[in-house]
Order: structure tokens, then C-alpha cells, then sequence
């Protein structure tokens, strides 16, 4: 085998997952375009947490966390509908930014390492022949590379190209998420049920909290309005009934996001490797997504550049960041596809709350199951 002489990747999506992919590659001489169909900086819908385990690959990257003034988590309560409460220590911690300043930040990181940014295109068709793709853009534009990234995040349009399984399979999810200035300890991350769904609140950098929840389109449509919604539904668990009335909201529409699927992802469809939440979506009970992300990231560059440096084949690649994917996230996807059926259930979610109450190592033991080590 030898050196793929066309150094070149392009990756679709510039959420976490793609700027660091495009981080990890560029550094190691790789000609990395990305597509952003936004322009930066903006919102997304995510619970905007991330465990201290991604901090010493970051710090690799020449990323400082610091320099966002994130707010420092140590501990997770959890409720139920009526209000019964646990907390718990989280053993490794955690940090709280909003995906708006963090993802703005690495992308002004990647474009001092040369990343080709295209922003406001789409792309409209992937095709890949003889070792080469063909990437059509919304644009007219068309970019030839020996790899190409999804990381598109959570669904997008390309997947319905691809014929990819979960795509035609109708989810009932919906998510919205809402910037706040409340009371509330900053070093705590809270996660309160309602009915047919589950809303997570901690804070972020300056003083601010991410207050992101997960409920079913049929909630929202016997309500009429999200408004309304959060009054008759979310409302009746006093802690968010608290935070919905005393907090000031500091943009006055919220973020949401239809279609949420937890179903099974594969890692690569038609020779594109996915990443992120395009290869595989924890449940938000769970949290800790942004991480999985970033981890995903490095897993996927690792085996890339064994690729273009001549170390292995296309289908050496394919199966080895599909195993290192699956040995890396299959157990934390799975506890957390487990657990989240106990909660946004009235009756299972008070049983399961009252009984973790009773249980502290069993809770710890969940955590352990959805943070990673430090890597």
C-alpha cells in the first residue's frame, strides 16, 4: 500500500463532530473543506453538557476550554412528575457552554489550521466510483476527495439518498431548548420528568442555563402551542412549573428540532463514514452526547489518516472505525436506550426515581455506564 497522493477530506455538517474532525486532519496536513449549510455562529438544539472526559484530547487539539469561562458541574438531580427528587455526585464532573460560543470558537480555530469553510450550501448528492467521491452542492459546486465525513448531525436530507433504515421510520420526538437567566446552582445538572417526556437544565458561561427538554409531537398537538404546552404539561412538575414562571428567557423563540430518532445508525453507508450523531444518538436522559461526538471525532480521524497514509485499505478502514465505534459507544447507547424507558411514564418514572433514591450505587453505576473515560 501506499500514500493516497490526494490528501483530501470533505465533510458534511460543521456541528462538534465535523469541526473536530476537521481539527484532528488538518493538523496532520490534510486539505479539509467543510459544508455548513448555517453561518457561524448559531444555535442548536442540544443540552449543551459535556463530561471532563474529552478535556485531555481537546487540549491536544490546542483547544482551551477555559477560555469560554464554562460552568464547572459536579453533581446530576433528578425528578419526577410529582416532584420526588435524587441527587448524586458525578465522579468526573463536567463542564456547561453553549454550542454557540463553542462551536464558533472551533471554527475560528480551524480556519487558522486552513480548513475550507463553505457555508450556507447544502449538499445535494454524494457519489462515490473508483476510490473517489463526487460531492454535488446546492450551489453548483462539486468536490472531488478520497473521503468524505457525514456529520450532519441528528437527520438531514442526505439520508434519505442513502436509503438509510431509520429514515423512513417516523419518530414521535420533538426537542426545544431555551437560553435562560433563573436561580439555580450552577454546579448541579438537572433532569425533571414530565409527562411523555424529560426537560434538562444547567448552566453554561456567563451566567446563563441551557433548559432543553424531549416530548412527543402528540403532546404538543393536544396543546395547541409549545406555550401552551409547557403550562398544562411540563407545569405540573413544580420544578419546572418554576423555572418556566420565574426565569427571564433571553431569546424569545425557542430553538426546536421534529423527527428525533433513537433507532439503530450504522457507522458507514455507501463508503461515507459518519460521525457523531449521524453514526449514533444518546438518549438525552443519558446526556453526554457533545462528548460522544467529540470522541467519535478522534476515533474516525485516527483510522482516516491510517488511510491516506498508506497503512491500511478503504475496507480495513471501514471495518476498523465501525469496531472502535461499536467497542466505544454500543454499551453507553444501549443503557441509555434502557434507561430512558423508565422516565416520561407518570407511574414508571415516580418507581424508578423513588427507587434510585434508595439505591446511590446503582445511580453512580448508570453515570459510569454513560460518561466515558478521560481519553
Amino acid at each position: 500500500m501506499q500514500h493516497i497522493k490526494n490528501r483530501k477530506a470533505v465533510i458534511i455538517g460543521g456541528g462538534l463532530a465535523g469541526l473536530v474532525t476537521a481539527l484532528q486532519l488538518s493538523s496532520q496536513d490534510v486539505e479539509v473543506t467543510l459544508v455548513e449549510r448555517k453561518s457561524y455562529p448559531f444555535h442548536k438544539v442540544c443540552g449543551e453538557y459535556i463530561s471532563n472526559e474529552v478535556l485531555p484530547f481537546l487540549k491536544s487539539l490546542g483547544v482551551d476550554i477555559a477560555a469560554l469561562a464554562p460552568a464547572q458541574i459536579d453533581h446530576f438531580m433528578l425528578s419526577s412528575p410529582s416532584g420526588r427528587t435524587l441527587m448524586a455526585p458525578l465522579d468526573l464532573g463536567g463542564f456547561g457552554v453553549s454550542r454557540y460560543q463553542l462551536d464558533y470558537y472551533l471554527y475560528k480555530l480551524a480556519l487558522t489550521r486552513r480548513v475550507i469553510f463553505r457555508q450556507q450550501v447544502s449538499v445535494s448528492n454524494v457519489e462515490f466510483d473508483n476510490g473517489s467521491f463526487q460531492v454535488n452542492l446546492s450551489d453548483g459546486q462539486c468536490i472531488e476527495a478520497p473521503i468524505v465525513v457525514g456529520a450532519y448531525g441528528k437527520r438531514s436530507t442526505l439520508d434519505r439518498r442513502l436509503n438509510r433504515t431509520f429514515f423512513e421510520e417516523r419518530s414521535p420526538y420533538l426537542g426545544v431548548k431555551y437560553h435562560l437567566r433563573t436561580k439555580f446552582p450552577k454546579n448541579v445538572i438537572a433532569l425533571h420528568n414530565f409527562a411523555d417526556g424529560y426537560a434538562g437544565i444547567s448552566a453554561i458561561e456567563e451566567d446563563k442555563y441551557c433548559f432543553c427538554y424531549l416530548t412527543t409531537r402528540q403532546n404538543l398537538k393536544k396543546s395547541g402551542t409549545i406555550a401552551a404546552m409547557e403550562e398544562k404539561i411540563l407545569s405540573k412538575n413544580p420544578f419546572l412549573k418554576e423555572i418556566l414562571t420565574t426565569s427571564e428567557h433571553l431569546y424569545t423563540q425557542p430553538e426546536v428540532i421534529n423527527e428525533i430518532s433513537f433507532a439503530s445508525k450504522t457507522c458507514v453507508e455507501n463508503h461515507i463514514l459518519m460521525c457523531g450523531d449521524a453514526a449514533g444518538l444518546i438518549t438525552p436522559l443519558c446526556g453526554n452526547g457533545m462528548a460522544m461526538a467529540i470522541h467519535s471525532a478522534k476515533l474516525l480521524s485516527e483510522q482516516v489518516l491510517l488511510f491516506l497514509n498508506g497503512e491500511q485499505t478503504r475496507k480495513e478502514l471501514e471495518a476498523n472505525y465501525t469496531h472502535a465505534w461499536k467497542y466505544q459507544f454500543g454499551a453507553r447507547l444501549r443503557t441509555g436506550r434502557a434507561v430512558q424507558k423508565l422516565f416520561g411514564h407518570p407511574v414508571l418514572s415516580e418507581l424508578a426515581v423513588a427507587g434510585l433514591g434508595q439505591l446511590p450505587a446503582a445511580v453512580r453505576a448508570i453515570m459510569r455506564r454513560t460518561h466515558g473515560q478521560p481519553f
